[in-house]
């Protein structure tokens, strides 16, 4: 999505630009062992927390359960691996000066907080807008991998987050950075490359997870042939859906409407499985349409949106006004205020993502040309 979110900020690179410069970051012991972003982001999360705890008052997360909100906010393809990207959309925590190379707290130039202008919201548009995107979404085909090519996922991307340095804290966002991430179908192999995430050559996303075992794709880590094997029938799809995501996020609603989202935007779904996913969140609740919203590639367009009625954080899947093909997702503080000393304030962009690219390709770190 875009920052300021509505409009752009910190001058990202070009769509598919090589990464941005990364200056090595001091890393909890295990993070690089496991090669897995799940793992990473759990540590991270600790990471975070543990300094929030220590050196300063503790950042007011909101309420969720199981779910790591880093895993969360950063989606990915496969079961083997999972990026941090984007957690703080659903958990804010403090991020404690740890003396990075390129500033206190981050190896991503930071600069004032992300902001744009709230939409407004129509829950009577969003069953007719869902139904004209399912539709403009069945005749595009979806991808054909072969078993020895990969999907490629070339994204912009930004968080915002309480900084703080010392017993100061301030809301600050991250420059808009681009993410490239490669998976097989399968699910075994991958590659990541993020800066702030990962070195210049990034990690691998294949291996067994922490315990040593073979990862088993689901709906908040599938393989594309997993997804390729989900049902296209928007009930039996979205019964699924609330039966794998019992029990987790801030409610069954909203936990089904982010998954969908994370499957739009960190997945390649095929055709059939997009426009089911679609139809089966026109049968949510509390979702609405929203008459603007930008996403980190500063293209203007039109969402589908739920509110969390606890944390007054508002997904927003972006879409193009013309063809309706997606284009990002962002996470908008609309109603009250978060964060440490509630720093998060109304208008405040969280999370932002733009999918600049999405294709196959033969290999990995294989960035498309255009």
């Amino acid at each position: 999505m875009n920052a300021d979110l509505s409009r752009p900020r910190p001058a990202g690179q070009e769509e598919n630009s090589p990464p941005l410069p990364f200056a090595e970051r001091e890393l909890p012991a295990g993070r690089h062992q496991f090669h897995k972003e799940r793992l990473m982001a759990q540590i991270h999360e600790d990471l975070r927390a543990t300094d929030a705890a220590t050196t300063a008052t503790p950042a007011r997360a909101r309420t969720t359960t199981s779910r790591n909100p880093f895993l969360r906010r950063s989606f990915l393809v496969p079961a083997a691996g999972f990026a941090l990207a984007g957690a703080l959309a659903v958990g804010f925590f403090s991020y404690v000066d740890r003396g990075a190379a390129d500033g206190p707290g981050s190896t991503i130039a930071t600069g004032p907080a992300l902001t744009t202008r709230i939409g407004a919201a129509d829950p009577k548009g969003a069953p007719q807008l869902l139904d004209r995107i399912s539709l403009a979404s069945a005749s595009v085909a979806g991808p054909a991998v072969r078993a020895d090519q990969f999907i490629y996922i070339g994204s912009k991307t930004a968080n915002t987050y309480v900084k703080t340095v010392g017993s100061k804290s301030t809301l600050v966002s991250e420059q808009l950075h681009m993410r490239h991430q490669w998976n097989s179908a399968d699910g075994t192999k991958g590659w990541l490359i993020e800066p702030g995430n990962t070195g210049p050559e990034g990690v691998t996303l294949a291996g067994p997870d922490e315990k040593g075992n073979a990862p088993t794709p689901h709906l908040n880590a599938p393989t594309h042939n997993y997804l390729a094997a989900l049902p296209t029938d928007p009930d039996a799809l979205l019964a699924r859906i609330y039966q794998e995501t019992k029990g987790k996020g801030t409610g069954p609603d909203q936990e089904a409407f982010t998954t969908i989202g994370d499957l739009l935007r960190g997945s390649y779904p095929p055709a059939e499985l997009t426009t089911a996913l679609y139809r089966a969140a026109a049968k949510i609740p509390g979702v609405v349409m929203v008459d603007d919203a930008v996403d980190a590639a500063g293209r203007s367009g039109i969402a589908v949106a739920r509110l969390d009625e606890r944390s007054g954080l508002r997904e927003e899947w972006i879409f193009d006004r013309q063809s309706l093909a997606f284009l990002g997702e962002r996470s908008v503080q609309v109603r009250g205020e978060s964060g440490e000393q509630g720093l998060i304030k109304p208008g405040t962009v969280v999370f932002t993502s733009a999918v600049t690219t999405r294709t196959v390709v033969d290999r990995i770190k294989e960035i498309p040309a255009g």
